[in-house]
Formats: C-alpha cells, structure tokens, sequence
C-alpha cells in the first residue's frame, strides 16, 4: 500500500478513459447506427469535481467520440478532451509538454487493450475491477468498483487522501 500511497501522492494530472471508466462499457445505438446514450455515475462526477477542487488537473482521452462526453466534459470542467485518439501515447505525450509534467506525475484510469501504452508509461496506472485481465495485471491499483460504478469516484479519493486532502473526500471542506 505504501507504494501505492506514494504513487497517488505525485499525482498532478488524472486521466481517464471513458467507455469501461467513467462508463460501465455499454454502448446504445439507436437503429440509425448512431450513439443514443451514454450514463455517467453521477459520484464520478463529484469525485473529478473534488480532485480539481484539491489542485489536480484532468484530462479524457477516449478512442471513440462522442457528443455525451463532450457535454459531460464541459460540465464537470474537464478541458482536455482529446476524442477519437488513434494513438493514446501520443495524445498523452502532448499532455505532458503542454503541463511540462514527467509522466510521473500523472494518473492514468484504462480498462481495455488500447490503454495499455499509456499506463505503462504513467505513474500511477489504475484499472476498474472490471477492466480486461491483462490492464488488471498492468494496474498499479484495482478499484474495487467497476467502471461506471465508482471506480472513477474511487480513484480521486484514493489521490485526495495520499495528498492530505481528506478535508475534500469528508466534507469538511466545500467543492463548487
């Protein structure tokens, strides 16, 4: 756990997948073949909120794009939203040169294949527990909820607490 600890401790910019993080990986398509809806657990929500409330930085990148996750972006304040990335290396690289962040400081929430590159590259690498066997290896940390369920809500604490700011996860402390 120490490790752990130390991990989230760094952490300066938190990045998220979408469909399997901040979504329980169900995809609705109405008959016209286009997306219909995409729910968001609303604690994830309030967990993003609460980590940008304690001077943490957020990002997507996501391979798919999607309007729900563009409004779901705006509302929650997340303003690096890099949709239909064909190379998540690369988009995350250039998250890094813009925040002149070492890859250390970063957390990285995936739970298929295509996140492998970037949470190998990452400090702090996190699967949902219901992410694919071989990013649940990768993992730094397992949450104990599933994507779409918490895990997202789960991480940010996890990050507030090692931080010293439990005063966010308790409600001592407001978040706008």
């Amino acid at each position: 756990m120490a490790g752990i600890d130390r991990r989230a401790r760094d952490v300066r910019l938190a990045v998220f997948d979408v469909d399997g993080v901040f979504t329980d990986g169900t995809l609705w398509l109405g008959m016209d073949g286009r997306e219909q809806v995409k729910p968001f657990d609303i604690h994830d929500g309030h967990g993003v909120k609460m980590l940008q409330a304690g001077g943490v930085r957020t990002a997507i990148i996501t391979g798919r794009k999607s309007g729900a996750v563009a409004a779901r972006a705006r509302e929650l304040g997340i303003g690096d939203l890099i949709q239909g990335a064909r190379d998540k290396v690369k988009a995350f690289e250039r998250l890094l040169r813009r925040y002149r962040l070492d890859a250390s400081e970063c957390a990285y929430m995936g739970d298929d294949l295509p996140d492998l590159g970037v949470m190998q590259r990452c400090g702090f690498a996190v699967a949902p527990a219901n992410a694919v066997g071989a990013v649940r290896d990768r993992a730094h940390l397992v949450t104990r909820a599933a994507g779409g369920r918490g895990a997202v809500r789960e991480l940010c604490e996890r990050i507030l607490v090692a931080q010293g700011r439990r005063d966010l996860v308790s409600g001592a402390t407001p978040v706008r």
